[in-house]
């Protein structure tokens, strides 16, 4: 799925090509949009009890996210989209991830046939990890604990793992992450990922103006369904696996056209040309949310002040943990 996994990871979105060398190991089951805290407790059970067993241990997710295959008018903002989902959970540790195509077909098959024709039959697991609130089969029928009961029956284990929660009790989710993001807590949103969230997305040509006011700009084009805040941010941006520190603006450039939403990066003492590059940028600090300014002038002097704030911000970032030093780029000590 992406050049960014670890060695030996491996990935595929297609049950008929399920590797063998994964067969008869611990599944961790889940959507893990966003492979939050609470996401990766359920991987590291899954993890551990693999280890303890000498078995492989892999993820099971579904693609699209469930929720936009119901209601397509609306789809879900994804916090990690496939590619960016397997680099995270590679980072965990896990030997591979099983992205299962999700359609309504799929969300149609009976929660028996579920257990029997893909979780033994298919996979050949010895153990299964879900979340407390994980379901599956038609109509929502596979509850934590039909999964712990057919599990008996059928001679492998079964473990739910409850909520977790952040240091204020509150339960970690990726509501609450989307929520952060829109909201511009950008810090909120990345204590609960336990690491630094990022966007990817192909640079595409834009209308020079940054070039123009002493700022060029890598420009990329969201998803539109991305509910992030308008505003300007300290980012980190991986170019051909070499990071580099920059600000960047999401909005409609009020000043001058109010158009549609863009996402627009400055990196620092970079010179070269960046068109058709697929780049990931890490938001590291939201510094203020969009305003509109009466010259091109006082924008100049307001970006000068914004890229001193987030020059500041990034000199003093340290890893969230193990999976935020294995994602973004932060140097060996």
């Amino acid at each position: 799925m992406t050049d960014s996994l670890s060695a030996g990871f491996l990935a595929v979105d297609d049950l008929d090509r399920f590797p063998p060398e994964l067969s008869g190991g611990v599944v961790a089951i889940g959507n893990f949009d966003g492979v939050h805290r609470g996401h990766r407790r359920v991987l590291e059970t899954a993890l551990e009890a693999a280890r303890a067993r000498g078995v492989p241990a892999f993820a099971m997710t579904f693609e699209p996210h469930p929720r936009s295959v119901f209601n397509p008018d609306k789809p879900v903002f994804r916090l990690t989209p496939p590619a960016q989902k397997a680099r995270v959970i590679a980072a965990t540790g896990l030997d591979g991830l099983l992205s299962v195509p999700f359609t309504r077909d799929f969300a149609g098959i009976e929660a028996e046939a579920f257990v029997d024709r893909i979780l033994q039959d298919r996979l050949g697991i010895v153990h299964a990890v879900t979340g407390y609130d994980f379901h599956f089969g038609r109509a929502r029928r596979g509850t934590p604990d039909f999964l712990r009961e057919a599990g008996e029956a059928d001679g492998f284990g079964v473990t739910i793992v409850a909520a977790e929660t952040d240091e204020g009790a509150e339960a970690i989710s990726s509501s609450r992450i989307r929520a952060a993001l829109a909201d511009g807590d950008v810090a909120l949103a990345n204590a609960l990922l336990g690491y630094r969230w990022s966007v990817e997305a192909e640079v595409r040509h834009g209308d020079k103006r940054g070039r123009d006011l002493g700022y060029p700009t890598a420009n990329l084009a969201l998803a539109p369904e991305t509910d992030l805040a308008h505003g300007i941010y300290a980012v980190r941006v991986e170019v051909d696996g070499v990071w580099h520190d920059g600000v960047a603006s999401h909005g409609r450039r009020p000043t001058f056209d109010n158009g549609a939403p863009l996402f627009e990066v400055h990196l620092f003492d970079f010179a070269g040309d960046l068109y058709g590059t697929t780049i990931r940028v890490m938001l590291a600090a939201y510094i203020r949310g969009e305003a509109r300014f009466d010259s091109a002038e006082a924008l100049i002097a307001q970006m000068d002040r914004d890229s001193a704030e987030a020059r500041a911000a990034l000199a003093s970032l340290v890893p969230l943990g193990p999976v935020d030093l294995a994602l973004n780029g932060f140097p060996a000590s």
